[in-house]
């Protein structure tokens, strides 16, 4: 956003003229129905957009109040929203002539997403990823191997997404001529955050389009999970000029609200330079980035991007947050009712659609957008549930030659 104290590109020299590259790059691909034909092509063709808009009629009359909607970006190839945005970067390190994507992930969704983006279009793929995300999700890691990428364990400091972003920005560093660092938010140096959203933005308009269709009318409130906030930005963009319009994203509120026991800026944040760019940061009484905490790996990250941000403090998107519990509970009531598992990064926004809907009218609209598919979160679900058959069939299934 231009004029906005947040954002930024807060990076070493070095990496000046790869951002300027990169811009222009974007810039000139906005413009070029070549570039858009093709974009518009891969997300039709390949990722199977529109993804669906879901009406939760089961959910809705078990709640009252609100008509609920789920846009499930599940549907997408890859199982999450993240390849929208890889595939428009790949597009653009092939324009650039780069070999390599190279990426950071937590929940893994964006790690596949990459991989599967970069198998598509012949580019090598290296993703970084902490050793406590990949205890978390080792599914992930395994497609992500099967797909060609070669995943690299980050060891050090809390092990899970800011030491993965850490390490990849250092190696991009070391192999600016070759690699493009697919970033897997709205989040980092500019143009970075613009960019996502930019491809990102085709959730919110799909949404518009498709309760249009649907219903006759906007929604009285659009919802997402917010990690980094790429899928929330995806969500609002297309309706932040309609203020009739609630945007609401949802944080970690993991299992309390002193340090290292959540993941919400809204509890905690304050405006800070971490890994590139000015946002809203969790933060230590000494200024240093705080621990963080969520059931879900895609979550735990100590900021948010600086588009986030500045809506959230302009008032035009509230933050709020949902806790481990609850948005465990939530992800069994609408598997339940509906027969959707979400991802736990999901189901934070469905513990607020709980809380919300039975106070609205029967006349207004919930949407609440789906960032991806519950697959991945097998183990942490089969954990939450204290499910023992499971962990006898596992150890079975280890144990069996």
């Amino acid at each position: 956003m231009k004029n906005s104290k947040y954002g930024g590109a807060y990076v070493p020299e070095m990496l000046w003229e790869t951002l300027k590259e990169l811009t222009a790059a974007f810039e000139s691909a906005k413009n070029d129905p070549a570039f858009q034909k093709e974009f518009q092509d891969l997300l039709k063709n390949y990722s199977g957009r529109p993804t669906t808009l879901i009406f939760a009629e089961r959910a809705t009359a078990d709640l009252g109040g609100a008509k609920i909607y789920l846009k499930n970006e599940g549907a997408n190839l890859s199982g999450a929203h993240k390849i929208t945005h890889c595939l428009g970067q790949g597009l653009l390190a092939k324009r650039l002539g780069k070999k390599m994507l190279i990426a950071e992930t937590g929940a893994g969704q964006h790690g596949v997403a990459t991989a599967t983006v970069a198998a598509r279009l012949g580019l090598e793929c290296i993703v970084f990823m902490g050793t406590e995300d990949i205890r978390r999700q080792r599914p992930n890691v395994f497609l992500m191997e099967r797909l060609g990428a070669k995943v690299v364990p980050v060891e050090y400091g809390s092990k899970t997404l800011k030491d993965a972003v850490n390490e990849a920005l250092k190696f991009w560093m070391e192999h600016l001529a070759e690699a493009h660092y697919c970033i897997g938010s709205v989040l980092g140096p500019s143009p970075y955050p613009e960019m996502n959203r930019y491809f990102q933005s085709v959730i919110g308009r799909e949404i518009r389009a498709q309760l249009q269709e649907r219903e006759g009318k906007l929604p009285s409130a659009v919802l997402a999970c917010v990690g980094g906030g790429s899928n929330a930005m995806g969500s609002f963009d297309d309706f932040i000029g309609e203020k009739s319009v609630r945007l609401i994203g949802v944080e970690a509120g993991g299992i309390g609200k002193n340090v290292g026991e959540h993941a919400s800026r809204k509890i905690a944040g304050v405006p800070g330079i971490f890994q590139g760019y000015k946002s809203l940061f969790l933060q230590t009484d000494e200024g240093q980035i705080a621990p963080t905490h969520s059931i879900s790996a895609g979550l735990d990250y100590p900021g948010i991007g600086p588009e986030l941000a500045e809506l959230y403090e302009s008032g035009r998107v509230e933050l709020t947050y949902a806790t481990d519990a609850e948005a465990v509970d939530a992800a069994d009531f609408f598997a339940k009712h509906e027969g959707v598992i979400s991802a736990l990064e999901s189901a934070h926004a469905l513990a607020e659609v709980r809380k919300m809907a039975p106070k609205m009218g029967r006349d207004e609209i919930i949407v609440a957008t789906l960032s991806g598919r519950g697959d991945k979160d097998l183990f942490n679900f089969a954990r939450a549930f204290k499910d023992e058959s499971f962990k006898q069939f596992l150890k079975d299934e280890y144990e069996r030659k």
